[in-house]
Formats: C-alpha cells, sequence, structure tokens
C-alpha cells in the first residue's frame, strides 16, 4: 500500500476507518526524515504490513494533530489502533521504526 499524505482534517477519519495505522510526522529540512523514506516506503510495501495504512504529516502544516501526539521533533511517528493513540515517539533508525510497525501488529483491544 503507498503512503498516504494526511492533514488535521483528514486524520481524525482515517484512524477511525482503518484498523491500524501509523503516522510518520516530518519537516522539509529534516534530514533523518529524508534517510528514514526508503525504510518507510519499503515497510508501506511490505506483505507484512499489509493491513497498516501508513500515513505522512508535515509536522509544521498540521499544528492540532502534532499537539495531540505531543510532537517532540521529527520524524516523530504515532501508531494507532482502532482509532486509539497506542503510542508515540521521536525514531531515528529503520530498525526503532520495524518496532513500532511490529507493535502496532500485536495491538489487541
Amino acid at each position: 500500500m503507498a503512503i498516504q499524505t494526511a492533514s488535521d482534517n483528514e486524520l481524525r477519519s482515517i484512524i477511525f476507518a482503518q484498523e491500524r495505522v501509523i503516522v510518520k510526522f516530518i519537516d522539509a529540512d529534516c534530514l533523518i526524515c529524508k534517510a528514514l523514506a526508503p525504510s518507510f516506503k519499503n515497510f508501506s510495501e511490505s506483505p507484512i504490513y499489509k493491513d497498516v495504512t501508513f500515513l505522512q504529516m508535515d509536522a509544521a502544516e498540521n499544528p492540532v494533530s502534532s499537539k495531540e501526539v505531543k510532537l517532540t521533533g521529527t520524524p516523530f511517528f504515532a501508531i494507532y489502533y482502532k482509532g486509539t493513540l497506542r503510542n508515540c515517539a521521536l525514531l531515528s533508525s529503520e530498525e526503532d521504526v520495524r518496532e513500532f510497525l511490529d507493535q502496532l501488529l500485536i495491538a489487541k483491544e
């Protein structure tokens, strides 16, 4: 599945429509964001994560969502399960992102 770009207005409906969602908050000048982009794309296309919706949001353009997850920098990731924020953190490596995705796969109510 491709990575979707979302806004504050769209995020709420997406997290309630999709069971598992990961959001990557980015900044245009963030070097780590750019370095993680290929890995995030590969994860989004992997059959392992076929049930996960991948979103990307510009942190500066989406202040409501950024505040909700208590964004502390970029790239900042948030995972949602059935409309509920499960975890969020500033991540800087492919392995960190994989661990977040794996948390999301095993999420239960």
